[in-house]
Formats: C-alpha cells, structure tokens, sequence
C-alpha cells in the first residue's frame, strides 16, 4: 500500500462517510424518538399525539397498540399507509432487531418500531428536515499514518457477556467475541470487539481527546482485515456515534475496559453546534 494511494482511499472513504448521514433515512433525517405506553399510542401532527409527526402530516393519522410484548398499527377515518411498500390500514409491526423491520411511511415520513433491553419505542425520520442540507461537513484530524498500528486478534474460548453504556443511562449487554491487542508508544493495549455478523470486528473505544475534541464518550472504528489475515487497527478512520448528528438515536458507547489512556489525535473530530 502506498502512501498515496493509501490517503487518496481513506479520504473517498471519508467523503463516502458524509453523504451516508445525508441520504435519506439518515442520520440527519432522524427526527424522533418515542417511548411507547402499553395501549394505544396515537401518532399525527396534532400536539395531543403520544407519537408527534410534522405539521404536513395529518392530525391524527391512527394507532400504535401496545400489548406488552408486541405493537400494532391501526389508522382510522380512513387514512392509510405504506408498510413495508404495501398500502395497508393494519399490521403487526416487527420491531429493528428482527430480520424483517417493519418501516412506516407517508408524507416523507418513515417510522419504526425499535426494540431496547425491555422497552419498545418509535424511531422517526423526516426526509424534508433542513438539517440533510445545512449540517456542517463532517471534520477530521489530518491523515497520520504512525495511528495505523498493527493488531493481533485473540478469541475468547467462548464469547462473554459485557455491559456496554447507553444514551439513556442505562447499560446495554452484548457479546464480546475476544480482544485485539497492539503496541503503542512502547506500551501494551487490548480493545474487547463485537464482531458482527458479516464477520467485521467493530470496536469502541474512548481516549482523552474526547474531553476537548472528539465526541464525549468515545468513538466507533472497524478494524482493517486484509486479504493475507493480517488485522490493523487504522484510528485515522475512527468515526463519531450516531448521537454526534442528532438528538434521537440510541447510542451505545466504550465499555469502561476499552478506555485508553493515550490521545488519539486520528480520525473524526467533533464540534458541537
């Protein structure tokens, strides 16, 4: 990998990083975040609605029915919408963490049902928000080649149960596939990792920069595997939480375990507006 080359990837990937939040059903799109009640949870542009949609959209639109366990949409005076593309007045929602979500749409609208520990809510984003245009570009510190550092990974004999911190205070618990460990500075560290299901190894981590110029609890960075096995652990692709570009997503951040104690002057900065 040359040098060259090597800037020239990792800036279309940076460039690649702020169109995404852009697009539609972004970031910059989410608008909303509601807790649901058990019963009926309406959802309309009227103020009285548990679930508040923008003013385009009608009053009340309809429903969403709370049992417990499981939600239910339901629209009335006739409305109907799209679930999943298909023009309906009723439906069993499956929540994000299933294999099939169901997506809500109308007026530009798009809601889902979203699943955390034990709570149900409702996830909305609005496609015609002014934020999709007039968010500022994301920022970066320079390229610095010394911040892609050579990495081992080590599974655990079986994958171990972590707690992980949450947006909302509480603690979120995933299984932690094993650590990557590397030198730095002439010191020895190790990063716990999630490894998803395509087989990427995903790491949190938090350094002292997010006190003054990186998000406050941490940063999110995939570790680079290349074709040969060999693993780098590149923080110059290290990038913000979701939380760094609206107020309604639900971020879980670094584990107390993967908190490092060196600045990692790489990757995405933050600003806050």
């Amino acid at each position: 990998m040359t040098s060259k080359t090597y800037r020239q990837t990792l800036n279309e990937w940076r460039q690649e990083r702020d169109k995404t939040i852009r697009q539609e059903n972004g970031w910059l799109s989410l608008a909303g975040l509601y807790w649901l009640k058990l019963g009926k949870n309406q959802f309309g542009s009227d103020l009285k609605c548990e679930v508040q949609l923008p003013a385009r959209v009608p009053a009340v639109v309809g429903y969403l029915e709370y049992n417990g366990k499981s939600v239910s949409l339901r629209t009335i005076d006739g409305h109907k919408v799209y679930v999943n593309d298909k023009h309906t007045d009723f439906a069993i929602l499956q929540p994000d963490i299933s294999e099939n979500p169901s997506f809500i749409k109308l007026e530009d609208v798009c809601l889902v049902v979203i699943q955390r520990g034990n709570r149900l809510g409702v996830r909305m984003w609005d496609n015609q928000r002014e934020e999709r245009r007039s968010f500022p570009a994301r920022a970066w510190y320079d390229i610095d080649e010394q911040y892609r550092i050579p990495a081992t990974f080590t599974p655990y004999e079986r994958p171990k149960m972590a707690y992980f911190p949450d947006i909302t205070g509480e603690k979120s618990e995933f299984p932690v596939e094993g650590y990557l460990s590397f030198e730095f500075g002439g010191n020895h560290y190790q990063l716990d990792i999630n490894k998803e299901d395509d087989g990427t190894l995903f790491i949190r981590f938090w350094d002292p920069t997010s006190k003054d110029e990186t998000y406050p609890t941490g940063r999110y960075l995939i570790a680079d595997v290349e074709a040969d096995g060999k693993i780098f652990i590149d923080f110059n692709r290290s990038y913000s939480p979701p939380c760094a570009f609206t107020d309604f997503a639900t971020c879980v951040f670094a584990p107390e375990q993967n908190h490092l104690d060196f600045r990692v002057q790489a990757g995405e900065l933050y600003n806050k507006l």
